[in-house]
């Protein structure tokens, strides 16, 4: 198999796994690298097991409470990363934001949130799956350049604006702000990384 064609295999993959999480979740978190994740992606996951099954947690509780205190009022995907969590979508008034915010706030072991959700109108499907394949686009790039650890990186796209996440040092995040960009599809790129010294890396590389 030739390159090009196992890339377009691991794009089409990513794309398809991508677009049904997107399509299946209404106000249901999105969650990238869950429960399903393998051992390798575990391996070199830079949060301890027990910061990912907490992040998980929060993921999985979050849908249902925004449901409850938001109804049908607003789109939300919640992503949890070390406990740091990032807010996308869609709400319909400044006091549905601020009830989101305040909701997933209290879930257990939330440590801090960053609240990225618009007041505007709901997204439509097609404006999801076409997220949903610009975050597949965003991470085969960063598997295609080989200089960064794509799976210590999350990737959430909402409205063609990419988020970043992950425990990173400067140089990897700016590195990994400058692929995302020039990914067609991306409008805007937004780190919400937790940066790490070099020092602090290495500790965590040679405990693998």
């Amino acid at each position: 198999m030739t390159k090009f064609n196992r890339r377009y295999s691991l794009l089409a993959t990513l794309a398809l796994a991508t677009a049904t999480s997107a399509l299946t979740s209404a106000c249901a978190p999105l969650l990238i690298g869950g429960a399903m994740a393998s051992g390798a992606l575990l391996y070199t996951d830079r949060r301890t097991s027990g910061a990912q099954l907490e992040d998980q947690a929060i993921e999985f509780k979050a849908g249902p409470r925004l449901k409850e205190a938001l109804g049908e009022r607003a789109h939300l995907n919640v992503t949890s990363y070390n406990r740091l969590v990032l807010i996308t979508g869609e709400v319909a008034s400044e006091a549905d934001r601020e009830a989101a915010e305040k909701t997933v706030a209290a879930i257990e072991n939330v440590r801090t949130t960053v609240n990225e959700s618009a007041v505007m109108g709901l997204s439509s499907l097609t404006a999801r799956s076409n997220d949903a394949l610009i975050t597949s686009k965003v991470k085969a790039a960063f598997i295609d350049n080989g200089n960064i650890q794509a799976n210590a990186i999350k990737v959430v796209t909402e409205r063609s604006t990419v988020y970043l996440m992950g425990r990173v040092t400067d140089k990897e995040a700016d590195k990994a702000a400058e692929i995302a960009r020039t990914v067609s599809g991306v409008q805007k790129v937004v780190k919400v990384f937790e940066l790490i010294s070099d020092a602090e890396l290495k500790a965590l590389e040679s405990k693998k």
